[in-house]
């Protein structure tokens, strides 16, 4: 049960650049990120955590004001693209590679 719950929070992510706000939903987990509020954009070489667990080696991690952490990691497939889409909508972001 364990083992499906895992694969489900890893495999089930997903990223949606609406208007307003980025949408990460992974398993039952989900983020809601009003551009407004993120701050910093840097890589997330942390394997064991974000929402994409399994393949968080090459993530980024999105610092943001409102975060109950400071930030969220995550791992978009196409990350220069991701990025590049984040910095469209949000000016402001410090991106650090």
């Amino acid at each position: 049960m364990l083992a499906s719950f895992i694969l489900w929070c890893a495999f089930s992510v997903k990223y949606v650049f609406y208007q307003e706000y980025l949408f990460i939903k992974g398993g039952p987990f989900k983020s809601r990120i009003s551009y407004e509020k993120i701050t910093k954009v840097s890589p997330a070489k942390d394997i064991f955590t974000g929402y994409r667990v399994l393949s968080s080696r090459d993530g980024i991690e999105i610092f943001y004001i409102t975060a109950v952490l400071g930030s969220v990691k995550i791992s978009p497939e196409e990350k220069k693209e991701f990025i590049t889409e984040l910095t469209k909508r949000c000016p402001s972001v410090q991106v650090h590679n």
